[in-house]
C-alpha cells in the first residue's frame, strides 16, 4: 500500500481487541477505522496494512475508504485540531480572512502541521453552526464570531496552555 504515511512502526497489539471483534464482521471496516484512529490518532501505513490483512479485504479498498471519507487522517495531527468552517455562511463572513490569519499567525496552511507539532488546520465544508460565523473548532470547543483579533488571542491563549500543560 502507498500512501504518504507515517514510516514509524506502530503497536499492532492495541488494536487486537478491536479486530477481535470485527475482523469477521461484514460491512465494520468503517467501524475498524473508526476506532483505529482514535487508539493511534490518525491511520498510519503500517495499521492500514494490518487491518487489510486481518479483515481479509484488499489494501487498496482500505485506503479508498480512508481517503474517501474526510473523518479519516493519514498524518498525524497537532495537539490542536482546528477545523476552520468554509461554509456558505461562513464564507460570506469572511472565514478566508480568519485563515489568512491563522496562516500568517501559525505559519502553515491547510492540512499542515506547526514544526513544534501543536497545531493542525484543516479546512472543512460545514461545521453546522452558521448563526456563529465565521467559526472554527479546535478539537471539541467551538469558537464563533470570529474576528482577525479574536483568532490570534484564541491561538495565543491555546500555545501558552500548552506550555503550562493545559489542555482545551
Amino acid at each position: 500500500m502507498d500512501c504518504s504515511c507515517s514510516a514509524a512502526h506502530s503497536d499492532l497489539t492495541l488494536l487486537s481487541p478491536v479486530l477481535d471483534t470485527y475482523a469477521g464482521v461484514k460491512g465494520s471496516l468503517i467501524t475498524v477505522l473508526q476506532k483505529a484512529q482514535e487508539i493511534y490518532g490518525y491511520l498510519p501505513q503500517d495499521v492500514l496494512e494490518h487491518i487489510a490483512q486481518r479483515m481479509e479485504i484488499p489494501a487498496a479498498k482500505i485506503l479508498g475508504v480512508a481517503t474517501f471519507y474526510t473523518q479519516f487522517r493519514l498524518k498525524p495531527v497537532g495537539k490542536y485540531l482546528i477545523q476552520l468552517c468554509k461554509g456558505t455562511a461562513c464564507h460570506v463572513n469572511n472565514s478566508d480572512l480568519i485563515e489568512k490569519t491563522i496562516t500568517e499567525t501559525l505559519g502553515i496552511h491547510d492540512g499542515e502541521t506547526t514544526e513544534d507539532g501543536l497545531f493542525t488546520l484543516k479546512n472543512v465544508a460545514c461545521l453546522g453552526c452558521c448563526s456563529l460565523s465565521p467559526v472554527m473548532m479546535i478539537n471539541a470547543e467551538t469558537y464563533g464570531s470570529l474576528t482577525p483579533d479574536k483568532t490570534r488571542e484564541i491561538l495565543r491563549t491555546l500555545a501558552q496552555n500548552a506550555e503550562k500543560g493545559a489542555t482545551v
